[in-house]
């Protein structure tokens, strides 16, 4: 292999100096919200860009953990983040497998039903209505069967579901195997990296549901991580409630946010390093035709 040319390590140079700087741009707010997270109120009060603490405290953790209804709400939410994510992909892939045989009658108007739903929606206060007709508020389900299949999703899926050589599954019936046992021992086992990254695309709506919280549920006891964190900080913003207990403590408002932040970021981030790896692959894999 012959030698760079000047231009082309002069480009090269220029690329990861660009890179460099998008890189830290990218970092730098996780380091500081961590940072601030663990600093000392006093060095908080005082101001200023802090990306390493000169004075650790855990007082804001100590702060949100104060409370046995933290556990409670972070148990519910891994509970929807798997039972939802399973039943994403459950009717995600028994969904896309079909529409990606051509040979299914009614498979070009069951598509352009799907992508109408991607174009239009019914709104809040009709959807509202369907999930309380359903008997869906103030249950767990109302934050899972309302968004079990997602329109463009299943459109990428049934896209890589394509891509599958028909030799493949013409070798399996050979054998033996009918439709259904083709969609478990051939085309799943195939998919496995647009699976996994579609777990995570499911997996972290889940896990930062607030919104359909908030509108379906009345109980508090069934409230997400990021409900009632949210409840925190507008109780720490708004120094009602707990202000005593904030200044006994010697708390920032500002600290509790970071570590709210770091708190409601962390579990999640730990799970996507297991699922990178087929990250790439399985989002270009269902994305090069249609």
């Amino acid at each position: 292999m012959r030698d760079r040319t000047p231009g082309g390590r002069l480009f090269d140079a220029v690329n990861y100096a660009i890179l460099s700087v998008v890189a830290c741009v990218c970092i730098l707010p996780f380091i500081y919200v961590l940072a601030v997270s663990f600093t000392s109120p006093e060095e908080v009060a005082r101001g200023g860009l802090i990306l390493f603490p000169r004075e650790w405290s855990l007082a804001a953790y100590e702060y949100i953990f104060s409370t046995g209804t933290l556990t409670n709400s972070l148990l519910i939410t891994v509970y929807v983040t798997v039972v939802g994510t399973l039943i994403n992909l459950i009717f995600t892939t028994t969904m896309a497998y079909p529409l990606s045989r051509t040979r299914l009658r009614g498979r070009q108007g069951v598509l352009l039903g799907v992508l109408i739903t991607m174009l239009f929606s019914g709104g809040m206060i009709p959807t509202y209505f369907v999930v309380s007709g359903l008997g869906l508020t103030n249950t767990l389900w109302s934050l899972m069967i309302p968004s079990a299949i997602s329109a463009f999703n299943l459109i990428v899926l049934k896209n890589f579901f394509q891509q599958i050589p028909s030799e493949v599954e013409d070798s399996a019936k050979i054998d033996g195997c009918n439709d259904v046992e083709v969609f478990f021992r051939i085309a799943l086992p195939l998919s496995g990296p647009a699976i996994a990254t579609f777990a995570l695309f499911y997996s972290v709506d889940h896990w930062n549901t607030f919104f359909n919280a908030v509108l379906y549920l009345n109980d508090s006891s069934k409230w997400t991580i990021q409900v009632y964190l949210r409840e925190i900080v507008i109780l720490a913003q708004s120094n009602i409630g707990d202000s005593s207990r904030l200044e006994e403590m010697n708390i920032q408002p500002l600290t509790i946010r970071m570590a709210v932040v770091v708190f409601a970021t962390l579990p999640i981030m730990l799970v996507y390093p297991f699922l990178q790896k087929h990250f790439v692959k399985g989002v270009m894999l269902g994305s090069v035709k249609g």
